[in-house]
């Protein structure tokens, strides 16, 4: 058995993101760092990643597109054992209500187990959050239905959005003053969901932009051409380059005159990885246009 990557993960009180692996039942991590080359080659089939810290009894092949790697088996169990499905409304954890920015005009509000820390927001590539409150999870789950309708932000931003967005972020003051706004509004908001058993937390903005790598200049490639995204893996496909920055499940590589290219994480689960060789470089496995047109084959 091989190892299979798990996704990238942004373990609290790190200073940078980390891949995760499995074989049976052990499980390790690649620690990932900022300016360093980064490359893999995909072999055989993409099989399904299994649910719950437990592998695919079946090894079910799945889409090379899909962002969730599992198959509906495996989804399903995943799923029953998720707080965003409230499938266990019972549970004793303490849970936090944030409000997130990835970008001018998206916002969202949500909840996290507070034992997680920040570490939800970096998985979801939010480059500022402020806490807005604590308390148990029903009483923070009303809270977010009900900011979520009051101040008509959804729960969730696709990814494709966050990735248009990132190579031209207002500077820090801007986009803490836009979470602020937000959280005055709830903060005004009479009753918001709140029971006594949420716990108001004060405002207070943090911004993931370094961590994330997302400096001035980290989105401008040294080719110059359109930022691309990777569409899925295929058997004997590689991507190679220098990692620039991260956010979310996404890795930036910067692949000289080839440009920059984004590449999901997601859409590496359940491939057998190797590295991409020497001499290797670019993307030779279908890509998008960040922000535009249509898949194209091979190396672009």
């Amino acid at each position: 058995m091989d190892w299979q990557c798990t996704g990238l993960r942004w373990p609290e009180g790190s200073d940078g993101p980390a891949l995760g692996w499995r074989k049976g039942a052990r499980t390790r991590a690649s620690v990932l760092a900022y300016g360093t080359e980064f490359g893999f080659r995909a072999s055989g089939e993409r099989r399904c990643s299994g649910a719950r810290g437990h592998a695919c009894p079946l090894g079910a092949v799945v889409p090379a597109g899909s962002t969730g790697g599992r198959c509906p088996e495996c989804g399903r169990l995943d799923r029953a054992h998720s707080v965003a499905a409230d499938t266990i409304p019972d549970d004793p954890r303490t849970y936090r209500v944030y409000l997130a920015w990835f970008g001018p005009g998206m916002l969202k509000v949500g909840i996290t187990a507070e034992e997680r820390g920040a570490a939800r927001l970096r998985e979801q590539g939010a480059v500022v959050f402020s806490w807005l409150g604590r308390g148990p999870l029903m009483a923070a789950r009303r809270a977010e239905e009900v900011l979520r309708a009051a101040l008509g932000v959804p729960d969730r931003i696709p990814y494709a959005r966050k990735r248009e967005v990132r190579a031209s972020l207002p500077d820090p003051v801007e986009r803490a003053a836009e979470v602020a706004e937000l959280y005055g509004r709830a903060a005004a908001l009479e009753g918001a969901g709140r029971s006594e058993a949420l716990e108001r937390l004060p405002f207070a903005a943090v911004d993931h932009a370094g961590v994330f790598g997302l400096r001035a200049g980290a989105m401008a490639a040294t080719g110059g051409g359109p930022v691309r995204a990777v569409a899925g893996l295929v058997d004997g496909g590689a991507v190679a380059g220098r990692l620039v920055a991260a956010a979310g499940p996404d890795l930036h590589l910067d692949t000289g005159p080839q440009g920059l290219v984004i590449v999901d994480t997601r859409l590496m689960t359940g491939w057998t990885l190797s590295a991409a060789g020497a001499g290797a470089a670019g993307a030779r496995v279908p890509t998008v246009v960040v922000g535009g047109g249509a898949a194209q084959e091979g190396l672009f």
